[in-house]
């Protein structure tokens, strides 16, 4: 065991006795004095508890116990009390009791029991002392004691009360350190000398990985520890093998708002009273989840604790505020020892979840140089003959270790800033910002990776959920990579296609008439023809309406207002968010039937439901009505009843087919077949009937033709 403090002397010196000896219902109190506190607001009191050499014997046993009482008294203000003795090695076989009064209230507190089962963990030497653990009792002003041994047993040498009152002015020394919050410090390597951490392979520009997070914390400038009392500096051990899990037993009736005030008692307790260099535990935590640095040092580093007898060195211990023989400790404070094993074990690569074999250097359960199996994350009972940490904490330590050795969980992709997700890929012109999810509370991270075909590109504190990453062209396997504070790891990929390339239009979007019905307006379509190499995501027409559509669409359907030019433009984004542009221009004119070109016989008939209120009925066999235009697409406007015949169409003197006009339903200005041309150009279409059987006639209305 390596000594934490090479000397230890008390701050204040012990006031007058004030000591009962009782036997079995009998009592005899010596003279005392009480003797005036040496500051009116001291840090430390003591009052002795020693046998006066006299034994009463009971009527009931043939040997009473060894019992020593303090006796009912007023004190200065204090609020944390413990029994201490001389021998550090030693400890009272009985029992030993306190109540204290409340301050100002008069009010005295039920016999509290104190526990003795923890062994001196320091390595002894001049003026360390054996003590209980201490008891919270908030402030007080008053205190009654008794030991009663259990059985014939000697009371241990030395046997004192010491308040602590960790609310008293702190020693004033010039000297003393100033101490920076944890939070404001550069991270070390867990060796201590870097403040960095940089990733290999090495980049062109070489990835900087964040600092490994500091657990948020309480630091000792924060609770107000007392520098001055630290005499000497810390000593630093090897890599952190194990955390120690231990319960401080000092009571679980305070407010967390108590805490600070809880913790500056343990310190002055285990400087004052058990003589030892500055607070034996790494870390506390109190009931509310609050984490509080404890022994100075530095929180990232290997520094030499008073914890637990023979197990000091390469070791880290943690201390519920509280005593939970009976209690479960609340689940805030369950998750922060959690963080605080996963943090000191994962930054020497130490699974918590693992075992280790330690030697001994000498406690009540493994003699010195012998090998102790251990869980990483131990309880102090593991090594000693203690309840600490107390059965219901202990037997949480399997759920604690699993939330310390767990991996990320729940690890997944919410997306890529800067690229739209189709098909489970996503897509980007270059610029890529993946995003992720996951249900590990932040709290238990250490950092996350972006690789990019398994080269490391950017890097993130636990805190984030998305990094940035510049890509090639081209197809790329990104994967975050979350690192537990434990080491544990975790992963979630995903397909991203960089395409930097607008798509192309292999040609100018056409416009071409279609069948419906001619009024004011023709019906018309819009065509076109645009590629991706990563495909398209969307079509946007804008007309004299606009549309917006599916990558995979290739057409559209709208109508023109007769005789007014009408532009079209055809925009084609792609999935990577690349776009082009295509526009036509073309005016729709009308051909009426007096304007045609006509053969055979044609009479003129008069409806409403006509252009113009007109048009030209046929009925023998071959009469044709002819019209020459110059344009890129001509629409046959003619009517369809049920009694209507059929007409055969020619194109600059090219049969194209037969058109049957019959139809169920009656409709006039229908334009009833169609045809188009890349480009304009001069063409003559003739219309001719066919004289069907039973069903002669026909009634043309025009022609419609685009320019």
């Amino acid at each position: 065991m390596r000594r934490t403090r090479t000397t230890a002397r008390l701050a204040a010196a012990t006031p007058a006795i004030a000591v009962v000896i009782a036997g079995a219902g009998v009592a005899m109190q010596a003279p005392a004095a009480p003797a005036a506190p040496v500051r009116g607001r001291p840090v430390l009191q003591t009052f002795a508890l020693t046998e006066s050499g006299m034994r009463l014997v009971s009527a009931r046993s043939a040997i009473a116990p060894r019992t020593a009482e303090l006796a009912r008294r007023d004190t200065a203000p204090f609020s944390l009390v413990g029994v201490t003795w001389a021998d550090p090695r030693s400890a009272p076989r009985g029992a030993i009791e306190v109540r204290a009064r409340r301050l100002g209230t008069g009010t005295w507190s039920s016999w509290r029991l104190l526990e003795t089962d923890n062994p001196d963990a320091s390595a002894g030497g001049p003026g360390v002392r054996g003590s209980s653990d201490p008891l919270w009792v908030g402030p007080s002003d008053g205190v009654q004691a008794r030991v009663i041994a259990a059985g014939n047993a000697e009371l241990p040498a030395g046997l004192r009360v010491d308040l602590i009152n960790p609310d008293a002015p702190e020693t004033n020394d010039p000297d003393a350190p100033e101490m920076v919050p944890a939070a404001a410090t550069k991270r070390a390597d867990r060796d201590g000398r870097g403040t960095g951490r940089k990733a290999e392979p090495a980049a062109e520009a070489p990835v900087v990985l964040p600092v490994r997070p500091v657990p948020r914390l309480v630091t000792r400038a924060g609770w107000g520890a007392d520098e001055a009392i630290v005499e000497d500096p810390p000593e630093y051990t090897g890599a952190v093998h194990i955390v120690f899990v231990h319960h401080t037993a000092s009571g679980n009736g305070y407010d967390c708002t108590e805490s600070a005030s809880i913790v500056r008692g343990i310190e002055r307790f285990h400087v004052k009273s058990k003589g030892w260099n500055d607070i034996g535990y790494n870390f506390l935590v109190d009931k509310c989840g609050r984490i509080f640095e404890g022994r100075g040092g530095g929180v990232h580093r290997s520094v030499l604790g008073a914890h637990t007898l023979g197990f000091n060195a390469n070791a880290s211990a943690v201390a519920v505020i509280g005593d939970y023989r009976s209690t479960a400790i609340p689940a805030a404070a369950r998750t922060s020892v959690a963080q605080l094993a996963a943090y000191k074990l994962g930054a020497w690569s130490n699974p918590p979840l693992g075992k280790v074999g330690l030697v001994s250097g000498g406690s009540d359960r493994f003699p010195a140089g012998r090998t102790a199996l251990l869980n990483r994350i131990a309880a102090h009972r593991d090594t000693g003959r203690t309840e600490c940490p107390g059965n219901a904490l202990y037997a949480q330590l399997p759920a604690i270790r699993a939330a310390a050795g767990a991996a990320p969980a729940g690890l997944r992709y919410r997306g890529v800033n800067g690229a739209t997700a189709y098909g489970g890929k996503y897509y980007t012109r270059g610029a890529a910002g993946p995003a992720w999810d996951l249900s590990t509370p932040s709290r238990m991270m250490d950092r996350f990776e972006v690789w990019v075909d398994g080269r490391l590109s950017a890097a993130a504190p636990s805190g984030h959920r998305q990094a940035a990453v510049r890509l090639e062209p081209g197809v790329h396997k990104v994967t975050v990579r979350a690192v537990h504070l434990s080491g544990k790891i975790a992963t979630a990929a995903t397909e991203v296609v960089v395409d930097p390339t607008a798509p192309e239009f292999s040609e100018t979007p056409l416009v071409t008439l279609r069948e419906g019905t001619v009024g004011a307006t023709v019906p018309v379509r819009v065509g076109w023809a645009a590629t991706d190499t990563s495909g398209l995501k969307s079509v946007r027409v804008r007309g004299a309406d606009t549309a917006n559509l599916s990558g995979g669409t290739r057409q559209y359907t709208a109508t023109a207002r007769l005789g007014d030019p009408a532009t079209w433009a055809v925009t084609a984004t792609d999935r990577a968010g690349n776009s082009a542009s295509g526009s036509v221009t073309r005016t729709p004119v009308l051909l009426t039937e007096s304007e045609a070109t006509r053969t055979g016989t044609w009479r003129t008939v008069r409806d409403q439901g006509y252009l113009g209120g007109e048009a030209l009925a046929g009925s023998t066999v071959g009469a044709s009505l002819a019209w020459t235009f110059t344009g890129s697409s001509a629409a046959v406007v003619a009517s369809r009843t049920a009694a209507s015949g059929r007409v055969r169409i020619y194109v600059d003197e090219e049969f194209q087919g037969i058109v049957d006009l019959r139809s169920g339903r009656t409709g006039n200005g229908q334009a009833v077949w169609t045809r188009s041309w890349r480009g304009s150009g001069t063409h003559t279409v003739r219309v001719q009937a066919e004289g069907s059987t039973g069903r002669p006639s026909v009634v043309l209305d025009g022609l419609a033709y685009l320019r």
